[in-house]
């Protein structure tokens, strides 16, 4: 039984029209001569690496490495088989997804890069802004547009964003890379509070939208919790207040510094209250009307999305529940990889890249031609990459759900383990980055093979873990309830511990334990950290909130305990 149908449209994303087509083409046949001249020698590598990151491609410690944008994390399946062939073609078999809804493909040869962003092009994609001290891809959250808790689908703000941000002649070369986040439910499922812009959406008193609006937030070395600047801004005003901010930085921020050049430094430096009155200075003086978002805009790119034809529930959530009680796999699968759907009978369905002792955010070819096909089988074609480093199905029918699992567990897909333990968020590290210290991959599979027993995880329950191989926290690790972080001890990689971070609503950075251990020593110290939650918390306490009540100590003597 087909569960949807293909419309005229794509869903859940931008469709492009001749414009967007034939810029892209222009594109690749510029950075084609510029890759050519680069062969001959008539190009630096000096000269040459300004141009190739504009494109998203990286020199890393062994090859190439090209980071393909996923605008607001939406795929079409279309696109999803454009990347297995990539993977197929052009690198060796897989891609990485990252933290900001990208995907990463780590062994490409420079020869072969205009080639590639001609397939992108063809499939409405590109790598444009996926480096360089710009405006990077903005993200959104995984369930927009479907879940229950939604306001407003964020997709469409977060499109007009795009658009805006695309070679802005003013923001192109900015003291430093720069990155916003827009979620349209109350719970933050972006991370909001540790990005340079962080946009909550909600439904205004004339049924338009505003948005809470933090600035300033970020880790890396110096991580901070974003100020909020806005509770209410208007629609209408959010490319305008949005250029005011970017304005203020672009004018104050550092650049004789990297290490001090985001805009988190800028306003830890001025203050969030002299930050403010600049951004306001900056805002008053602008012509608002050149800058006004009108309805009719929001609702002409908001037409430019194609929309799923749902069925009627027609008993779905009845044949869900007995097939839960009937399988109690399957019963734990759907507690822990679905999320509440706002129409009748159907549920976002999370699937986890974090298999049992396998490598977080990579997916095979294979695996991304089968998710095309799930995608166009049970969700109108249409995919998610989450800054989790797993896929969404954004409508599933009920009914469907069983069916769609058996075909995820009998290919590495079906890991019942979203938000646990196991659910780990983990940079590529030494292995590939050359600026990591320390590898992120295999400590990230001996914590998950260590944890991989499914009873155990859901004892364990709600736990955030997350790996940065280097300070530059690619692995959001100061963000994870514990973080782990590479570093180099005296010429041997080492991993410190932190405790107590959160990108929720609550936002906070997680303290340092104490010394860096080896990276048995600290699986070890992981271990002992979760059996000291397990023997203290109280009911109903997840890892966070024990944290919190008992602060850091018994933890750090676990971690310490002599052994």
């Amino acid at each position: 039984m087909s569960y949807s149908t293909q419309p005229a449209l794509p869903v859940g994303r931008y469709a492009y029209d001749d414009v967007d087509r034939t810029f892209l083409k222009q594109r690749v046949e510029q950075f084609r001569d510029q890759v050519q001249r680069r062969i001959a020698g008539e190009l630096t590598e000096e000269e040459f690496k300004p141009l190739r990151l504009m494109n998203g491609l990286y020199l890393q410690l062994h090859a190439y490495m090209l980071r393909v944008a996923i605008p607001y994390g939406t795929l079409s399946s279309p696109q999803m088989r454009a990347l297995a062939h990539i993977a197929r073609t052009y690198d060796r078999d897989y891609g990485h997804f990252t933290t900001r809804q990208n995907i990463q493909f780590n062994w490409i040869k420079l020869e072969d890069t205009p080639d590639i962003l001609n397939v992108l092009a063809d499939a409405e994609m590109h790598a444009i802004q996926t480096s360089g001290n710009c405006i990077r891809n903005v993200t959104s959250d995984q369930f927009a547009g479907a879940a229950a808790d939604e306001v407003l689908d964020p997709r469409v703000h977060a499109e007009i964003l795009r658009q805006w941000s695309t070679l802005h002649p003013e923001f192109t070369f900015l003291p430093r890379k720069f990155k916003i986040a827009i979620s349209g439910s109350k719970q933050d499922r972006v991370a909001a509070r540790f990005h340079d812009i962080g946009l909550l959406a909600r439904k205004g008193e004339n049924g338009r939208a505003v948005f809470e609006v933090y600035v300033g937030g970020g880790l890396g070395r110096t991580p901070i919790v974003g100020v909020k600047l806005r509770d209410d801004l208007p629609e209408e005003d959010l490319i305008a207040y949005l250029e005011a901010v970017l304005r203020v930085y672009n004018e104050y921020g550092r650049r004789d510094n990297m290490y001090k050049a985001r805009i988190k430094i800028l306003v830890q430096a001025l203050g969030a209250e002299a930050f403010l009155a600049k951004v306001n200075a900056e805002f008053a003086a602008m012509d608002r009307a050149r800058y006004r978002l009108p309805a009719e805009i929001v609702a002409a790119i908001q037409a430019r999305f194609g929309t799923p034809e749902f069925q009627a529930e027609n008993g779905a959530a009845d044949a869900l529940a007995a097939q839960q009680k009937a399988d109690a796999a399957f019963d734990a699968w759907v507690r822990t990889n679905t999320h509440a759907h706002k129409q009748p009978g159907y549920a976002c369905v999370t699937i986890s890249c974090k298999p049992v002792g396998g490598i977080p955010g990579d997916v095979t070819s294979a695996q991304m031609d089968l998710l095309a096909d799930l995608a166009d089988k049970y969700s109108f074609g249409e995919l998610r990459i989450t800054h989790l480093q797993n896929v969404v199905l954004g409508h599933v029918r009920q009914d469907a759900l069983h069916e769609l699992w058996q075909i995820l567990k009998a290919n590495g897909l079906g890991t019942a383990n979203i938000e646990m333990v196991t659910d780990i968020i983990a940079c590529p590290g030494l292995d590939y980055c050359a600026l990591a210290n320390a590898r992120s991959i295999p400590i990230a599979q001996k914590l998950s093979e260590r944890f991989g027993n499914a009873t155990l995880q859901q004892e364990i329950g709600h736990l955030r873990l997350n790996i940065s191989g280097c300070i530059n926290a690619c692995g959001h690790h100061h963000a994870g309830h514990i973080g782990i972080l590479g570093v180099d001890k005296r010429g041997e990689e080492a991993f410190q511990i932190t405790l107590g971070g959160s990108a929720m609503e609550d936002a906070s950075v997680g303290q340092i334990l104490g010394s860096a251990l080896s990276e048995d020593e600290t699986v070890d110290a992981v271990a002992r950290i979760i059996d000291t939650y397990l023997a203290q918390r109280e009911a109903g306490e997840r890892f966070i909130d024990t944290c919190r009540r008992l602060g850091t100590a018994p933890f750090k003597d676990a971690a310490y305990a002599p052994v």
